[in-house]
């Protein structure tokens, strides 16, 4: 399996990251271990959480997926060199605990690392753009951070292009880290806010990307197709704007690659947005060890000239 380069950061990872957000929520303890453990086994590398997963639950506090890590490392001695940690600060977790700050940033870090179990994170990433706090000031934290070894490099989640760009300028302005990572929302239907300008910017930057809602809340896989196959389940609210004439085109043309090549609709949407110039990896999750063998197919999967084209016609 070919490693992929993350922007400057020296970090190789494979080109799939496994979305943490399920874990101490959709997937228990032991669903999450074994996931884990067979990523791994795969040959595959990066594992992305953040602080405030899965604060959403009834009854959770934020922290849950970062901990089931953090056990889960303790438990496989071996393997934390085997794996690159993401994780994300800013989103909402109560009282004055939010944002961008130097003060929260030096907080929610030690916060992180506890959970964790480790005394490293390989990228920290800044989970949404805080406009209370100056960038510069959010950057001379990261870079505290780097210098005192808890951070190895740094990236960014729902920037714009214009954000970015700032962050990007301020960095070499003022001789500080700069975002070597963007994580956008990206997926064969959601590609407004990446293609265009900002995908642009980290092309031209040489910043790595990777994915999230890589499959649209699921409504890629092909498993919900009218607004009757959303009764009763929990995503309904999420995937429901998606069944509307422009999905329902997405979905024929992956039956139709899907159809010629033998695999699963959600392995060829994956493979779309590995193959797309720009793209670094998606991330993906799983709550079965069934799913999880579907997202490893994805990785080995090849789509020819014609498939993508096909592709990108319908989600254009």
């Amino acid at each position: 399996m070919q490693m992929r380069a993350l922007g400057r950061t020296g970090l190789e990872i494979a080109p799939l990251v496994f979305g943490g957000n399920v874990f101490g929520w959709t997937a228990d303890e032991p669903t999450s271990f074994a996931l884990l453990d067979r990523f791994v086994d795969a040959g595959l590398n990066a594992i992305d959480t953040a602080d405030v997963y899965s604060r959403w639950a009834p009854g959770h506090r934020g922290g849950e997926s970062e901990e089931i890590i953090g056990r889960w490392l303790r438990a496989n001695p071996g393997k934390r060199e085997r794996v690159l940690i993401l994780t994300k600060v800013g989103m909402d977790m109560g009282e004055d605990r939010k944002g961008l700050s130097p003060r929260w940033i030096e907080r929610a870090v030690e916060d992180s690392l506890r959970r964790l179990g480790t005394d490293r994170i390989d990228l920290y990433q800044s989970h949404a753009f805080d406009a209370a706090t100056p960038q510069e000031e959010t950057l001379r934290a990261y870079e505290a951070l780097i210098k005192a070894g808890k951070v190895r490099a740094i990236g960014c989640s729902n920037f714009d292009a214009a954000q970015l760009s700032e962050a990007l300028d301020t960095a070499k302005a003022r001789g500080l880290p700069r975002y070597e990572c963007l994580q956008p929302e990206y997926n064969l239907y959601d590609r407004g806010s990446f293609d265009g300008p900002l995908r642009d910017l980290v092309m031209q930057e040489g910043i790595g990307v990777i994915t999230y809602f890589s499959l649209a809340a699921g409504f890629l896989s092909g498993k919900y197709r009218s607004k009757a196959d959303l009764e009763g389940r929990a995503r309904a609210v999420r995937v429901e704007r998606y069944i509307n004439e422009r999905g329902t085109r997405i979905l024929a043309a992956l039956d139709e690659v899907s159809a010629r090549l033998g695999a699963a609709q959600a392995e060829i949407a994956l493979a779309w947005v590995i193959a797309r110039e720009g793209v670094t990896a998606p991330i993906a999750s799983a709550t079965s060890l069934d799913q999880l063998e579907s997202l490893i197919r994805a990785v080995n999967l090849t789509l020819s000239a014609r498939d993508i084209a096909a592709l990108d016609e319908a989600s254009a």
